[in-house]
């Protein structure tokens, strides 16, 4: 052995890979990659030869002799019987538009009459890339009742070449665009037409077919939140309450496509998109951009200069086409938009739904049932260290469908909601949670019950905060939280109460059990039996507008036959309507003397002046008024909300009010202030007449008007409004709106 040492030169890493990462498929897991797209079409052969024996040679044998198919009439205009039975005619498309579990028809020509005993013909509707029978994906429709699937086919009519065939899909099957295919078959193979894209075919989700899973059995509440483009959000405060316009705009142009590319930008599988409860769970997701780049991204900032301001948007259709064509998530979004723009997506797809506004919504970081707000020991709210919110108002979505992963009772309203504010496995997205559950405490049940249950029950608890730590629950208020759930009234312009379907009204036997639920669930309650105040602290309610003077009057009432002092705390703050401060503008700290069963008064004049350079874009102000009353140590408190009202446009039409003729939509505007207005965006649309319209001024001095005029040609007849709103970053939520009636 020779006693040499040998040397090793030390091993050098390989220079890291340069240029994009592989990207990571399914090769080498499964046999064929997942369906996901929509848009990605088989290759579907025109001949598809038998293995059998036949005529030798290099081309097709000869089929002259065999039934071929001339032309397919796929009867999808407007005013023909597939569009209006299946309540499609308002789509604005080319294409056959129908929805499933329900009969549709079409026209086939052959070369010759149609002879049952000897000529076998299928029609074949296809999905995705890797159709499959087994799957959904391909799915053959016969004419004979021996030979039958998922999809059932007859002939309704036969005319000498032309036969008609009426189909229904399946009650289940996949929502989507279908390419349909005529097959014959012959001995030496299956003959088919050509693909052709003026024979592809939607099929939507159907809620006026009892074994479709979204089956809506009340026609009003149908139309309503399926058929109707208008909407009316509410906003503004729960003893104040704004309304803003929509339009859904589901059946304009381009509006299908880019629903169904949400779906596929998410890579959700072909085989998913007949299921309402995994396409609506995936949507609440894709429709933020939080995760996988979805449609919407959210901004609270007050901060839009790289995109539109969340108040400026009118409608869904410039939101969804841009985000279609560009492939990016569009700028700004706040929940109402996120809501709207959702409820768009589910109208479209056949999916009953409407938006709701839960006033004082409880956004709680501990994930139990307390809203916690925290007092130094004099009683002043320590806003350093209370991080929960109460947002003044949230929107989220409420669709219609059966639940069979849940007990019975459970189906019916389902909470979804698009604004991203918590994770669910994994992802910002929430529901679809059953409102039966939410009602009655089964938090259990998916999905994202309790944390919707908390939104609508949470308890404000305030704790006194000692100097070494420690904290002292003073004051319980079961009420606040979940005062009001609204929603648009079915076939009308107002708006619907909806809470008893959320909660049992507060301080009954049933609302204590669902309570009591809810905490076997691990939602945790301040239990604490505190003693009342025999201290009333009321703030009365005001309308305010922008740029006013007012008085804020605080009553203080004494129950007790003795006298009582109150050292009282009253901060004004602006802020956004999440209820995340902005700025304190006032702090008072008056100390009030109270008699025997008696009442003062204490006034507090509050200057424009303080308040006007801070507001923030929905000119939200908040008073939280507290108090420790020196002879019992009882902490009294009240918040109130004021939203600021804002000036409005004036939108006017005038023309024939007739389709097909011109009319002429006008907005004017009055700036109300010294101040100069900047950079002035006013957006204007009206459902089923006017696209949106956008128009930009640089800017609008203080107590001059403007005047922009749009000329519009209606398409069809009915009721609707045009409306319009005015955004620049001085001034938010700034609206106008214009009844119109369209004649034929």
């Amino acid at each position: 052995m020779s006693d040499q040492s040998t040397t090793v030169a030390p091993s050098v890493p390989p220079p890291p890979p340069t240029g994009p990462p592989p990207k990571v498929t399914n090769r080498g897991r499964t046999v064929a990659p997942t369906a996901s797209s929509n848009f990605e079409a088989a290759d579907v052969p025109e001949f598809e030869r038998f293995d059998v024996a036949g005529p030798r040679g290099p081309g097709m044998p000869s089929l002259a002799e065999y039934l071929d198919i001339w032309d397919v009439d796929m009867l999808k205009k407007p005013d023909e019987s597939n569009k209006t039975n299946h309540h499609t005619s308002l789509y604005q498309s080319d294409y056959l538009i129908v929805r499933r579990g329900q009969e549709f028809q079409i026209k086939i020509t052959f070369n010759r009459p149609y002879k049952l005993a000897e000529d076998k013909f299928a029609v074949e509707f296809v999905i995705g890339s890797s159709p499959q029978f087994s799957k959904g994906t391909y799915n053959p429709v016969f004419p004979t009742k021996e030979r039958q699937t998922s999809w059932s086919g007859r002939i309704t009519d036969e005319s000498d070449n032309v036969i008609t065939m009426g189909i229904t899909p399946a009650a289940n099957c996949i929502v989507g665009k279908y390419h349909m295919y005529v097959a014959v078959m012959t001995p030496f193979g299956i003959r088919r037409t050509k693909r052709e894209n003026s024979r592809d075919l939607y099929i939507l989700f159907n809620p006026w077919v009892s074994a479709d899973a979204v089956f809506l059995d009340d026609e009003e509440e149908r139309k309503e939140c399926v058929m109707t483009e208008m909407g009316i959000i509410y906003h503004g405060a729960y003893d104040d309450i704004s309304e803003r316009n929509w339009n859904y705009g589901q059946f304009n142009y381009g509006v299908l496509d880019a629903c169904l590319y949400i779906m596929d930008r998410s890579e959700m599988p072909i085989i998913n998109r007949g299921d309402p409860i995994k396409v609506t769970r995936q949507a609440s997701a894709m429709l933020n951009s939080h995760d996988e780049d979805g449609v919407l991204v959210g901004n609270w900032t007050g901060d839009y200069t790289y995109g539109v301001a969340p108040t400026s948007w009118t409608g869904s259709t410039d939101i969804l086409l841009t985000y279609a064509s560009s492939k990016l998530p569009v700028c700004f979004a706040q929940c109402w938009v996120y809501a709207a723009v959702f409820n768009t997506f589910l109208r479209c797809l056949g999916i009953p739904s409407r938006v709701v506004t839960n006033y004082y919504s409880a956004h709680d970081n501990d994930g139990n049932l307390k809203t916690d707000i925290l007092l130094d020991e004099n009683g002043r709210i320590d806003r350093n260290r209370t991080k929960d919110s109460i947002w003044n108002y949230h929107c989220w979505n409420e669709c219609y469908m059966s639940r069979p992963d849940l007990p019975p009772g459970f189906g019916g309203w389902q909470v979804v909601d698009a604004t991203p504010q918590e994770t669910s496995d994994g992802m910002y997205r929430c529901g679809p949670a059953s409102v039966n559950a939410i009602k009655h405490g089964q938090l259990c049940f998916p999905f994202d019950a309790a944390f919707v249950f908390a939104e609508v029950n949470s308890d404000v608890v305030f704790y006194s905060r000692r100097k070494d730590g420690t904290m002292q629950a003073v004051k319980v208020d079961r009420t606040h939280v979940g005062r009001m759930i609204l929603t648009k009234a079915a076939g009308d312009m107002t708006r619907r109460n909806i809470i008893d379907q959320y909660k049992f009204p507060e301080g009954t036997t049933e609302e204590r059990t669902v309570l009591e639920k809810a905490e076997e669930f691990g939602c945790k309650r301040e239990k604490s039996e505190l003693p009342v105040a025999d201290v009333d602290l009321i703030l009365p309610t005001l309308e305010i507008s922008v740029g006013d003077n007012f008085d804020l009057s605080l009553e203080f009432v004494n129950r007790s036959d003795q006298q009582r002092t109150v050292d009282t705390y009253v901060s004004g703050n602006v802020v956004y309507y999440t209820g995340v401060n902005s700025s304190e503008f006032l702090f008072r700290n008056p100390t009030v003397k109270i008699g025997p069963n008696n009442s003062v008064k204490e006034v507090i004049v509050v200057q424009s002046k303080n308040y006007m350079r801070h507001l923030v874009e929905q000119a939200n102000l908040n008073f939280i008024v507290t108090g420790k009353v020196k002879e019992t140590g009882h902490i009294v408190s009240v918040m109130k909300v004021i939203t600021l009202h804002n000036p409005k446009v004036i939108v006017e039409v005038s023309g024939g009010g007739r389709v097909n003729e011109e009319m002429m939509a006008t907005v004017q505007f009055t700036n109300p202030f010294t101040i100069t207005l900047e950079d002035v965006y006013i957006r204007m649309e009206g459902p089923g007449i006017m696209p949106p319209k956008t128009k930009y001024y640089s800017l609008i001095t203080g107590g001059s008007s403007l005047i922009w005029t749009e000329f519009f040609t209606p398409h069809r007849p009915g009721s609707t409004r045009v409306f319009a709103t005015l955004d620049c970053p001085a001034l938010r939520q700034v609206f106008g709106e214009a009844s119109v009636t369209i004649n034929p």
